[in-house]
């Protein structure tokens, strides 16, 4: 190398430097500079990072924990961790982290690495330095195999510039392998955690209709890579937490994942209703005692109805909840009238929540989800939202949402199956499974409600995407008159909707509702 590039001390391979020569010590020094350090559970950027509030979500962190193990491992090295937008999944990881790293009663450090995937950050939405970066942790946490990752850097400093399949045989499996016998070793586990936000921007296609397919190719990559891993029986395991995209569900699900891999529903376990209510109670609490007493007030703030007219609309939901107490924790702002605002839907105040700072993090994400849907199918995907806005309350608990979604595309004349289809890439905000929405949720299609106080408080949400519900309502009544005027004389299994719908809208339509 030296013949062809003699006077050369830097040069870039792929958007990292890399040194043709590291001197005698500054191995370790090197990869941490190539590190996403950012990525880290407990790095700075990350400060303060979101934790489950005391007392909640104890139930799935036992889970995590009875699974891993501590001193024995478990039968299957990865558990994925999975639910919607919102349901607290990175809090959970970073509880997790926090909680192992301060066991007393072990002789080593059972958190081997954290990589937690951060969609807005180049650094963090992009497995090039996903491999770097776990080598890197493992020389502190398993100081043991410092030398021989040292050794691997030395040997070849390109290796960084490598592919992420070659990094990780030269800077984690070889390394592992150098220290012979690793079956007494105590096991570690590395974290993972938003796969779905792994998004490989540096590489990014310029083309937008290729941006989903370019998306699931890179977060099944990292998935193969941990595979890759595991098969090398390293004493390691793998805390997966993502949503539950298509493209990830059916990888861990195929033949050569599902054996290995234990999957917890973050949705199914534990009582999310008490998680909120300890939360809610807990932070209302703590705003109250920065209140000064008001003349003549001889109640305490905020009293029980107004705490279980909380606790209802947020429908177990803690990103709700905490959204709602981020907005009143306000030391500019009276927090009671904030609150009241928040549970009497007055539209000024809604207006106002929807530009406040907690709520514009929650919509961001609203707005990503949105752009996850191909251009082709916008069209179709803001038809459906118009009509399901307009009609979501008509429909029953009981009822199934797949034949719900049947009945407006039969209303707005679209083929069976065309709108759940188009809003497939919606899955994390709108319910497109065909079970029975719970009854603890206020609707039959949305996991939560700030999505529809999104789009009704912002109807051009995204340049390209309209909402205005009042057209969804015509389509929705038109259908249904429609309709009912085909209905025999032996009737239709679901006219009974048709004419429910169609008298609730047109009293909503003409004010009598």
């Amino acid at each position: 190398m030296s013949s062809y590039f003699a006077n050369s001390k830097d040069f870039a391979i792929n958007k990292l430097t890399v040194n043709n020569y590291i001197s005698e010590g500054d191995a370790l020094q090197y990869l941490h500079k190539h590190s996403a350090t950012s990525a880290m559970h407990d790095s700075e950027e990350r400060y303060p990072p979101p934790l489950c509030h005391e007392g909640t979500r104890d139930v799935i962190i036992s889970r995590i924990e009875g699974w891993y193990g501590f001193e024995i491992p478990p039968e299957k090295k990865i558990m994925w961790v999975h639910a919607p937008a919102g349901y607290g999944k990175t809090a959970v990881a970073g509880t997790v982290s926090k909680k192992m790293e301060s066991r007393t009663d072990l002789d080593f450090n059972p958190v081997g690495a954290t990589f937690f995937f951060w969609r807005t950050s180049p650094e963090c939405n992009s497995p090039a330095r996903f491999i770097i970066t776990l080598a890197y942790q493992f020389t502190i946490s398993i100081p043991e195999l410092a030398p021989h990752i040292e050794s691997a850097v030395k040997q070849n400093p390109m290796v960084l510039s490598k592919a992420l399949e070659v990094q990780l045989m030269r800077l984690i499996v070889e390394p592992f392998k150098s220290l012979g016998r690793v079956s007494n070793m105590p096991h570690r586990l590395v974290i993972i955690d938003g796969l779905d936000e792994c998004i490989n921007s540096d590489q990014q296609s310029r083309v937008e209709k290729q941006y989903a397919e370019d998306q699931e190719r890179v977060q099944v990559r990292v998935l193969e890579l941990i595979r890759t891993l595991h098969s090398h029986d390293l004493p390691l395991c793998f805390l997966i937490l993502s949503r539950p995209e298509p493209w990830i569900k059916r990888h861990i699900e195929s033949r050569s994942f599902q054996p290995i891999t234990e999957t917890l529903d973050l949705y199914q376990v534990g009582d999310h209703m008490k998680d909120v209510e300890k939360f809610v109670r807990d932070e209302l609490a703590r705003i109250a005692e920065s209140l000064d007493p008001q003349p003549g007030d001889d109640k305490e703030w905020p009293g029980e109805d107004i705490v279980e007219e909380f606790l209802w609309k947020t429908g177990g939901h803690m990103l709700y909840a905490a959204t709602v107490i981020r907005h009143i924790d306000d030391p500019y702002e009276n927090p009671c009238q904030l609150l009241q605002d928040i549970l009497m839907d007055d539209l000024h105040s809604t207006q106002n929540l929807s530009h406040s700072t907690p709520f514009s993090s929650l919509h961001e994400l609203y707005r990503q989800i949105l752009r996850s849907c191909p251009p082709k199918n916008r069209v179709t995907m803001v038809s459906v939202l118009e009509e399901l806005l307009a009609a979501e309350d008509e429909f029953q608990y009981g009822e199934k949402v797949h034949p719900a979604f049947n009945i407006l595309d039969r209303l707005s004349g679209r083929p069976p199956g065309h709108g759940i289809r188009a809003l497939r890439p919606l899955h994390a905000v709108i319910r497109l499974s065909n079970n029975a929405a719970e009854s603890r949720n206020h609707s039959l299609f949305l996991y939560h409600s700030s999505f529809a106080e999104f789009l009704k408080d912002q109807p051009q949400p995204l340049p390209d995407v309209t909402i205005n519900i009042e057209k969804g309502l015509s389509r929705v009544l038109a259908g249904c008159l429609k309709a009912m005027s085909a209905i025999t004389m032996d009737g239709q299994p679901s006219s009974k909707t048709y004419s429910r719908i169609f008298d609730l809208q047109w009293m909503h339509a003409f004010g009598m509702s």
